[in-house]
């Protein structure tokens, strides 16, 4: 039985009741199907939101008291468990949100939530592109059973929605998405190739994508040592620093309009990976929310 109990990003004394006054909406989405190995991502957006209220609520780079911004934060969602069907749901509950203008941080849940998501922003923004950061490449054409499976996300990205994307992190596919990146000449950013004592990479990136981005951003991007509590954890990824920079670079040169988090997973014992993921959402309204 899945913990859909209301917890405000931040706390109570942070959340702003009507989303009318608010600049920021957070969107908690519990949705977990046919998952590839580790269970337990359809309680992160409870684990996430739980962790963020023992956040102090000072930006310790640019001194902003996030606090202040005007967060509001959504009644918890729980879609459908027919894939297909759940992507429209959460395509239309995000739309509410799209359409005013205001950023929309989703709060996942596996990562089959992007495909929704990022419909939505295609919809209200028809020029959008999408910054993925992942240890997989989730190009698959359907896994266990699916078209709308968490490892077919950038695939229906990119054949169902016609958003382009850049790939950042990654270090795991299959011979499908080899031979699919190959042919559709997709040039990911991998985790090997980034020199951890050279930022130029990051300006790189950034250059591919359009002035409108939406972000999604898979934790297994992140290095186990970072984030352990993800279901597919990759060795060699991306450092807390590395991706906290490249949330600062994009916010200067381009319009983040709508973002997710996804597939955290609680480990007993040890409140690290929710504690970091609540701590990455919060340099996202940092460096992307217009206020």
């Amino acid at each position: 039985m899945r913990n859909l109990v209301f917890v405000p990003f931040g706390g109570p004394h942070i959340h702003v009741e009507d989303p009318a006054d608010a600049a920021a909406v957070v969107l908690p989405i519990y949705y977990e199907l046919a998952p590839s190995f580790g269970t337990g991502s359809g309680e992160g957006p409870y684990h996430l939101l739980n962790a963020s209220i023992e956040l102090e609520n000072v930006d310790e780079e640019t001194f902003m008291d996030w606090s202040g911004i005007g967060i509001h934060t959504l009644q918890s969602f729980e879609p459908t468990r027919d894939p297909e069907t759940a992507m429209g749901e959460i395509r239309d509950k995000a739309a509410e949100y799209v359409a005013t203008g205001k950023f929309l941080l989703s709060v996942g849940g596996d990562h089959a939530i992007t495909i929704g998501l990022v419909e939505a922003a295609k919809n209200h923004y028809p020029d959008i592109g999408v910054l993925q950061i992942d240890a997989h490449l989730d190009l698959r054409d359907q896994y266990n059973g699916s078209r709308y499976n968490h490892a077919c996300v950038m695939r229906r990205l990119a054949e169902d929605i016609g958003v382009s994307a850049v790939h950042v992190g990654i270090r795991s596919f299959c011979t499908e998405e080899f031979g699919y990146m190959e042919t559709n000449d997709i040039r990911p950013f991998f985790a090997h190739e980034i020199d951890p004592s050279d930022s130029a990479w990051m300006e790189a990136v950034i250059d591919q994508l359009p002035e409108t981005v939406y972000v999604t951003l898979d934790l297994d991007g992140l290095d186990p040592a970072v984030i352990p509590g993800t279901g597919t954890p990759e060795p060699g990824g991306l450092t807390y620093r590395q991706v906290v920079e490249l949330i600062r670079r994009l916010g200067r040169r381009r319009r983040v309009v709508a973002a997710d988090i996804n597939e955290l997973v609680k480990i007993d014992g040890t409140q690290v990976s929710e504690f970091t993921a609540a701590k990455l959402a919060t340099k996202m309204f940092v460096n992307w929310v217009r206020v």
